[in-house]
């Protein structure tokens, strides 16, 4: 509930796309200008036939970074929509190249390939999580397939508008979060998860927004991490779980039944009473407390060991769910499983974006999942973008899906019709 980005309701852009003739994305990309920066002849050729194909209006090409560099420098005006880069390149690496291009504004977004070590490629994308700046879109592995690197590219309008969406606003106040909150401008949205099995839709997972008066629906990332550790975190929390609740009360009553999945921060977990007062709240609305996950990360439980397992256990004895958060990004996630009752295991999508074309991806994918088999917990695949990962997560036995190629979180009223909108579509992936 605490984190991931906005969107609006509606099947993901990139899976509609696919479907639509040549014509239709050669005019939604031909005002576009972007850049192609490979060293290999054979490949820079490809790629740049590749964008004129899907219809961009103008391709520039480079041979390294330092003519990159040049070249955005003389042309642009305003930044690139698009920079594709390799990684490994005489000269200026595509890294430096990335961090140049993120200085100084030069593009929308970046695309960085390699054929080298997988690995190098995940040092890029973890680049990219710790700087919000830096416009990475995505990365792929050479050869580059056509359909990786189309379903990569339209995922960019959305992204840019989400958790980009004024990246010279980066910081607000304290006092500005406290006036929001008094004034009740957080909420949820709703990113659904479904049964790989089956199709059907089986629960949902809370994120928080900030309804902006100015800047419309801000992600979590400009506003967590100034709350937290902070008394404003308790406040955000139960606003949210509150509403979350009202929700739920108002879905049920519609014929809608479906399990939320909620998240506590470290200072939420660790407070012996601030989780008196949330089985309060939940008690207070009737709903049943297997109904509700509470979600924590690795980091949240070894902030205050102690207090954060006790917790842990008193909400599992009063019967709520409870799901570790980002499964395989810390130190010892397999210890904090071993002895939190856990009741699901959330595989963080470092592991599951792109894993199908990925070994090393797949290796801890596969892993993560065989152990949530062998400790009975439910799996769930967060980040699943594309079929091929959908089908993986399938053969590998995952329980649960969740991310953009089934639904972009949502606000709480569109959440029923998108279920009854969808059946179908859900029903038929699971074939």
């Amino acid at each position: 509930m605490l984190r991931n980005q906005p969107r609006t309701p509606c099947q993901p852009p990139h899976m509609s796309f696919l479907r639509h003739a040549r014509g239709n994305y050669m005019h939604t990309w031909s005002n576009y200008t972007v850049m192609v920066v490979e060293d290999s002849l054979t490949q820079r050729v490809y790629l740049i036939r590749l964008l004129q194909e899907l219809g961009f209006g103008h391709v520039l090409a480079a041979t390294d970074g330092v003519e990159a560099i040049r070249l955005l420098k003389e042309v642009a005006s305003e930044p690139l929509y698009l920079v594709i880069t390799d990684l490994d390149m005489p000269g200026m690496d595509g890294i430096e190249l990335t961090q140049r291009i993120t200085d100084a504004a030069y593009a929308q977004h970046i695309i960085v390939t390699s054929a080298r070590d997988p690995r190098l490629l995940e040092v890029v994308e973890s680049m990219s999580a710790e700087d919000a700046k830096l416009p990475l879109l995505g990365t792929l592995l050479k050869p580059i397939k056509r359909e990786s690197l189309v379903d990569l590219i339209s995922r960019a309008p959305e992204r840019g508008n989400e958790t980009r969406f004024d990246a010279k606003h980066t910081t607000f106040t304290l006092d500005e979060l406290e006036l929001a909150l008094d004034q009740k401008q957080f909420l949820p949205y709703y990113q659904p998860k479904v049964a790989i099995s089956s199709g059907q839709v089986v629960g949902a997972e809370a994120l928080a927004r900030w309804q902006h008066p100015i800047q419309g629906i801000v992600s979590p990332f400009f506003f967590i991490p100034i709350l937290e550790g902070t008394p404003l975190m308790a406040k955000l929390t139960l606003l949210l779980i509150e509403q979350v609740l009202r929700d739920m009360a108002a879905w049920r009553s519609g014929g809608l039944s479906i399990d939320v999945s909620i998240n506590l921060s470290a200072e939420n977990l660790g407070d012996r009473g601030f989780i008196d007062r949330i089985t309060d709240l939940v008690a207070n609305y009737e709903i049943p407390p297997s109904c509700i996950t509470w979600e924590v990360t690795e980091t949240t439980v070894m902030n205050n060991l102690s207090s954060c397992l006790a917790n842990l256990a008193r909400l599992r004895l009063k019967g709520y769910g409870l799901a570790m958060d980002d499964y395989g990004i810390g130190y010892s996630s397999m210890q904090q499983l071993s002895r939190c009752p856990f009741t699901e295991l959330k595989i963080d999508r470092a592991f599951v974006d792109g894993a199908a074309e990925r070994p090393n991806r797949r290796a801890i994918l596969e892993t993560s999942i065989a152990m949530g088999v062998k400790l009975a917990v439910t799996t769930v695949g967060e980040g699943v973008e594309s079929l091929a990962d959908w089908h993986l997560l399938r053969d590998l036995a995952c329980d649960l899906a969740q991310g953009f190629l089934i639904a972009k979180p949502m606000p709480a009223d569109d959440l029923p019709h998108w279920v009854d909108a969808n059946r179908a579509r859900l029903t038929s992936l699971a074939q």
